[in-house]
């Protein structure tokens, strides 16, 4: 059932969020990433095979745990926003956003009317009915987020636009697509790409929009929250049990 976005309510206080990419679909990872204390996961359905009722179950681990989860979609995909967030998801986010009309495509599908024309129904969101329809598409509206991923260039040089027509709870960039983009693909600290990504810091901070901002490491997390910056990915689970895994067996072979 629809629950206050947690995540929301911290960054609009001015207090810090963190969260991970979470792509393995198995509910007990989830549960384990909010019992560590992280204030959100981003589901991944766009580079992992997640079938839906395993996505509403990983959904579930998270509401059992108070962990925020929003869940990245497929490229344009209004169908697939509609389907998580009838699952429970509380957010989207939304890959390769180029210009004003990705985000309004997303928002249109996102949100109810007036602000949108998401699809009416039931289910697990109004609470299989404890939660009546008009307050609940009032509070669905209120509460669900609806994120931009910017990953090219051209969302770069339009981010300005992008936010101009509101309706963008967060922007999280990428990276990793981002130096594809600029014709350095993975140089993440190559200049092109550190512009990148300070263009889009500085367009929300012009426009009153959270920025989330790619942290791996406590050193970049403090080169953030000097710029103002409150929210912070940091990480993806894969890559984290994937350097544990490493780092545990290194120490056993050299002991």
């Amino acid at each position: 059932m629809l629950r206050p976005n947690a995540v929301k309510a911290k960054l609009a206080a001015g207090e810090e969020v963190d969260g991970l990419f979470c792509s393995i679909p198995e509910p007990s990872v989830v549960e384990m990433i909010g019992c560590a204390g992280y204030d959100f996961a981003i589901l991944d359905t766009e580079h992992a095979l997640v079938d839906p009722q395993t996505l509403e179950n990983l959904i579930r681990a998270a509401e059992a745990v108070g962990l925020t989860a929003f869940v990245r979609v497929p490229e344009d995909d209004p169908g697939a926003i509609l389907r998580v967030l009838d699952a429970g998801a509380m957010g989207v986010v939304v890959p390769h956003v180029r210009g004003r009309s990705d985000i309004d495509r997303a928002i249109r599908a996102a949100r109810y009317a007036p602000e949108g024309m998401r699809s009416l129904g039931g289910g697990r969101g109004p609470g299989f009915g404890a939660i009546p329809p008009v307050e609940y598409t009032q509070r669905a509206n209120a509460e669900i987020s609806v994120i931009a991923l910017i990953e090219d260039r051209e969302g770069v040089e339009a981010i300005d636009e992008i936010l101009a027509g509101g309706g963008v709870d967060l922007v999280l960039p990428g990276p990793a697509d981002l130096s594809q983009s600029y014709g350095v693909p993975w140089q993440l600290t190559h200049p092109l790409v550190r512009d990148a990504v300070n263009t889009l810091r500085a367009s929300c901070a012009e426009h009153g929009v959270p920025y989330c901002a790619m942290a791996r490491s406590p050193a970049r997390r403090a080169e953030w929250r000097a710029e103002g910056v409150r929210a912070f990915v940091t990480g993806e689970e894969r890559d984290l049990a994937a350097r544990a895994f490493r780092d545990h067996l290194a120490a056993h072979r050299s002991a």
